[in-house]
């Protein structure tokens, strides 16, 4: 496919595809995401600027084998993010102090009341809201983020070599 001649193409494909399928998820089917579920966002986010940023940038060579690094990086750090979530799910290990969630709040302070105000409290990272054959969206991550990090340090490697 001509649109797909670098590998950075299919990093930023790769990555506007994972936030395209968390924004539905959240606004289409209405599946709230929790704290860590926002903490698996943002590695996506910035593969996808650094793609970006190599494709549209005037960087060529070693500057984007650096790029392709990078995002590697960032997948790699997602995937044990995902891994961390999982575990929480699991209840194989407690999630973050921000991971506890619901409850009814009441308002002590100014500070309480117009966080009461700003919306319901994200949903408890140790609750799975949605699974597709026991596994969660948090466990398909996993392997998505492995396999990224793996393809972009593939072609960080390759991209090095003289062919």
């Amino acid at each position: 496919m001509p649109f797909l001649r670098h590998p950075l193409h299919l990093i930023l494909l790769a990555s506007v595809g994972a936030l395209a399928a968390a924004f539905t998820a959240q606004y289409g089917f209405g599946l709230r995401p929790c704290v860590l579920c926002l903490y698996q966002r943002l590695p996506y986010g910035l593969a996808a600027v650094l793609a970006l940023a190599g494709l549209v940038g005037p960087l060529a060579g070693r500057g984007r084998t650096v790029l392709l690094a990078l995002c590697g990086l960032a997948f790699a750090v997602n995937a044990g993010i995902a891994m961390f979530h999982v575990g929480v799910e699991q209840h194989w290990w407690a999630g973050l102090a921000a991971c506890t969630g619901g409850g009814q709040p009441m308002a002590g302070s100014i500070e309480d009341l117009k966080a009461m105000l700003a919306g319901p409290p994200p949903p408890r990272c140790d609750q799975i809201p949605w699974s597709l054959f026991g596994i969660s969206m948090a466990g398909y991550n996993v392997p998505a983020s492995l396999v990224l990090a793996g393809f972009a340090a593939w072609a960080a490697i390759n991209s090095r070599t003289p062919r």
